[in-house]
């Protein structure tokens, strides 16, 4: 049976015709459109302050490369100049040339380079053994390291410089290092336990179940997966190792173990005061292997997100 429509074309009155596509009513259009002005302001508004915020972020750092390139008379100048007439680079040659700059650079290395390993190497057995084994007093030891990592810096400061003094290891790299280490560690834990957490236990049942044992579950299967908390974890404490400046200055008791942040405090004297321009310049050299470590990481970050699989 078929029946005709207006327009004359038969169709089978069996099968229902084609729902058209619901068609916004003018009530609906105008709600919409008063949605979408709504939304411009609050769009407008949170720019506006992350514009600002950004300015108000980056404008230190713009001043101390501004003053770095400028001539002494300049910086010193009672209106300030927002770029430099007389650009040089003298600054950078007299911070460069300075007398200990490449052995403070060397003590700096040492202590970030060894800083960095050993709490990573502890941070990663610590956070595995206290999210994949389940043992008597683990939860005593979260709440211990969660009450450290509350506690400032300077309040553990001279608790920490008479254990040290009595064990022999100030002034020694390792006494800083180790200083360093009992900063950061507390941190690392918590960040790499919980990418720990967040993995899976059918991820280690299945390599278990195909032979692997414990440490090669750790280092083949684990590990690849917790590779961003690491990332995190290592640039936590290469900046607070490589910009500490009250730990070295009182653990280290000899001056030609001193580290890059003493070293900038040199510009200053009781004599001739402070020299800005170079001081500037020396924060613009001390500034750049921080940059050139976070681009490498960054890099290595983004591939550790995509690291290991589960096999199917």
């Amino acid at each position: 049976m078929t029946t005709a429509l207006p327009t004359g074309v038969p169709v089978d009155a069996d099968v229902p015709a084609a729902v058209p596509a619901a068609v916004p009513t003018p009530k609906g259009v105008a709600a919409t459109g008063r949605i979408r002005r709504r939304r411009r302001p609050v769009r407008w508004i949170s720019s506006t302050i992350a514009v600002v915020f950004c300015v108000v972020w980056i404008f230190p750092v713009y001043w101390m490369v501004n003053t770095a390139f400028k001539p002494r008379s300049e910086a010193l100048t009672s209106t300030p100049l927002f770029a430099p007439a007389h650009p040089t680079i003298d600054n950078f040659v007299t911070a460069f040339t300075r007398a200990d700059f490449l052995v403070y650079l060397k003590n700096s290395s040492i202590v970030v380079v060894g800083a960095v390993v050993l709490s990573l190497v502890l941070g990663i057995l610590a956070s595995a053994a206290l999210s994949r084994f389940r043992f008597r007093g683990r939860r005593t030891i979260l709440v211990v390291i969660l009450l450290v990592q509350m506690l400032p810096g300077t309040a553990l400061l001279i608790p920490q410089f008479l254990i040290f003094n009595q064990t022999g290891l100030t002034g020694s790299y390792f006494g800083l290092i180790l200083a360093y280490v009992a900063a950061v560690l507390p941190f690392s834990i918590w960040v790499m336990r919980g990418f720990f957490l967040a993995i899976p236990i059918e991820i280690e049942e299945a390599a278990r179940i195909d032979g692997a044992s414990t440490w090669q579950v750790l280092t083949k299967v684990l590990f690849p997966l917790v590779m961003p908390g690491v990332i995190a974890t290592s640039v936590f404490a290469f900046i607070a190792a490589w910009n500490d400046y009250i730990v070295a200055y009182t653990f280290m008791q000899d001056q030609a173990h001193y580290t890059l942040p003493v070293w900038l405090a040199s510009f200053t004297t009781q004599t001739a005061g402070t020299d800005f321009t170079g001081q500037m310049a020396a924060s613009v050299l001390f500034s750049l292997p921080v940059v050139v470590f976070f681009m490498i990481i960054q890099r290595n970050l983004v591939s550790g997100m995509s690291a290991g699989a589960v096999k199917g």
